[in-house]
């Protein structure tokens, strides 16, 4: 889901009908990891590494990677949204229900409650043009708690970005640049939970001090948010959309 550095090879191999990926880089330990939406198995391998010993490292991990690939299948997801009333829809990892008001002013997006976000709309309006007004909605929201959680982490972890943006992302929650020292957030963020959002914005920041998810990045994020593993774990449970994401 996070990725930093720029891999200098990838190839494809079968591990007992598991589908891997394998990404050759210039490290020093070998990194395994099973991804939302669909489980999918990533390996990224020192350049020095042989194709069978990550063929072992995965067999050998095996029981896990089921595991892992058994959590996603078995996530809530929605189905695809027409954007009508009664619909369901997350903001902060709390579900409302859509109520839909075809008027002639302004487009815009309000939360009735606990239970129900209002979207006002012109009269006609199509499916996408909907989604736009909400998806902008979403965008600002997220902008005001990206902002807001940049200002207070980046003095604690003694980081500064270059810049900051928000886009629709297929693969991962978040990225850093760290040659350009500039990070992206996934618009999907908008719909968790906010400690999720704070979870993968402080990630991001420490690959700012460590490139590599190695024992030093670990240790960072143990340091200043001892609950991550907690956070990517409620992040991970999330409901997916209905997309069939790509890698």
């Amino acid at each position: 889901m996070i990725t930093d550095a720029q891999p200098t090879a990838v190839k494809r191999i079968a591990v007992s009908g598991i589908a891997v990926e394998v990404v050759r880089k210039d490290i020093k330990n070998l990194h395994l990891g099973v991804y939302p939406p669909l489980g999918r198995v990533r390996v990224a391998a020192p350049l020095v590494i042989s194709d069978e010993a990550v063929r072992l490292a995965v067999i050998d991990k095996l029981g896990w990677i089921k595991r892992q690939r058994a959590q996603f299948a078995n996530q809530p997801r929605q189905s695809e949204r027409e954007m009508v009333n009664g619909e369901s829809h997350y903001v902060w990892g709390r579900r409302y229900r859509l109520r839909v008001h075809e008027q002639s002013g302004p487009p815009r997006v309000a939360l009735r409650g606990i239970a129900s976000i209002d979207l006002f709309v012109r009269p006609g309006s199509t499916v996408e043009a909907r989604q736009n007004v909400l998806q902008t909605w979403y965008r600002a929201e997220l902008r005001a708690a990206i902002a807001g959680l940049l200002a207070q982490w980046q003095p604690q972890l003694g980081v500064q970005v270059a810049g900051w943006g928000i886009r629709k992302m297929k693969t991962k929650w978040g990225s850093c640049n760290v040659q350009a020292r500039r990070i992206w957030l996934n618009l999907e963020l908008a719909k968790t939970p906010v400690q999720c959002l704070e979870y993968i914005v402080v990630h991001e920041l420490v690959h700012l001090i460590e490139r590599q998810h190695n024992e030093r990045f670990t240790a960072l994020m143990d340091q200043h948010m001892p609950d991550w593993p907690q956070r990517r774990q409620l992040l991970n449970g999330a409901p997916l959309g209905h997309e069939q994401w790509s890698y």
